[in-house]
């Protein structure tokens, strides 16, 4: 009975605080733990590269006109190019993306994709490999109309990218694709690497998708899965496929992505958030909420009053400046032509 009575005593409240202030003051028990630290990991981003026409972003929150060389948060966004008036804009409307994967997309006209999940675990900053997304990641988005062609990374192991039309899906396994979605038909063309399309939910097998093919997704009957034929690139469509990607892919060069701490202040409200800079020590000011921040600094997310401090990795997009600059055109004196003055 007595031993029993001295571990009743061993639980009690003010044993066991006791004991966390006994082992703070040795060391054994970090202080973070009292003053109830939390690290989110990043959210994630895209970042519009260029930008010809008209073209906007729906946030859930607002919608507002996509502007260039802007960051976004990428998951939940809806995103949708203007409807070309004639067949002369139609080359004159498009937009251009990078997911902070390292994914880069083209939309051309009368585009309307719809980003539901896009997922990424924190990464190094100091990478030495471009061409290999930073870190594993989720993407899922729905192609409702229009055309997109994909420039992807090098997915690492446990990274997914699907994306579906209303009659199909891709499940975009390497680099180059480019996917078309009609009311009647879902053309998906892979230029680089492979992947799995499906015709439908019941398509479960799938069929494989290689460089240089093409699946074109048809309605099947009623109660029946999506047709789906797979065959080479048309030669006549090739050209027109390829500058989409290149377009991708010029995107990509433009901007990459790294991770930053910040330290978010006891009491902070959204709408006047106090952060620390903690590679810099400096203090910022700047709403919270907002979808649209700048290239250079990425706004952080949901902060609790109750936690005393939270530790809020930001993804930020850090524009490429190129490293050859262009030289400055200097006329020579040789070729300065005096005028000749009155009378002379």
């Amino acid at each position: 009975m007595k031993t029993k009575c001295r571990l009743l005593s061993m639980c009690s409240p003010a044993f066991v605080v006791g004991l966390s202030v006994f082992l703070v003051m040795l060391g054994l028990m970090p202080v973070s733990m009292h003053a109830q630290s939390a690290k989110k990991n990043p959210t994630s981003k895209l970042y519009v590269s260029d930008l010809s026409g008209d073209a906007q972003i729906d946030t859930s929150d607002n919608i507002q006109d996509l502007v260039k060389h802007s960051v976004y948060t990428a998951e939940g966004t809806i995103i949708e190019t203007k409807k070309a008036d004639t067949e002369a804009e139609k080359n004159k409307i498009f937009s251009t993306m990078v997911y902070s994967n390292g994914t880069a997309a083209f939309f051309d006209e009368d585009t309307r994709v719809e980003v539901s999940k896009f997922s990424q675990e924190p990464f190094t900053p100091n990478r030495t490999d471009m061409d290999v997304e930073p870190s594993i990641s989720q993407t899922q988005a729905h192609v409702s109309r229009g055309t997109v062609g994909l420039c992807a990374s090098k997915l690492v192991a446990g990274s997914t990218m699907n994306y579906s039309t209303p009659l199909g899906s891709i499940n975009v396994r390497g680099q180059k694709v480019v996917i078309e979605s009609t009311d009647n038909q879902t053309k998906i063309s892979m230029l680089e690497g492979d992947s799995t399309v499906r015709g439908g939910i019941q398509d479960l097998g799938g069929h494989l998708l290689q460089a240089g093919q093409q699946a074109i997704i048809r309605a099947g009957a009623r109660g029946q899965p999506n047709i789906v034929n797979v065959q080479p690139i048309p030669q006549a469509e090739l050209s027109a496929l390829d500058d989409k990607v290149a377009m991708a892919c010029m995107a990509k060069k433009t901007v990459y992505f790294e991770v930053r701490e910040r330290t978010i202040a006891e009491g902070s409200e959204p709408g006047s958030l106090k952060a620390v800079d903690t590679a810099s020590g400096s203090n910022t000011d700047r709403p919270v909420g907002s979808a649209l921040v700048t290239a250079f600094d990425s706004t952080p997310v949901n902060s609790s009053s109750a936690t005393r401090v939270t530790i809020v990795q930001e993804i930020v997009a850090v524009p490429v400046v190129p490293s050859n600059l262009p030289v400055q055109f200097t006329v020579s004196p040789a070729r300065i032509v005096t005028p000749t003055p009155p009378g002379g």
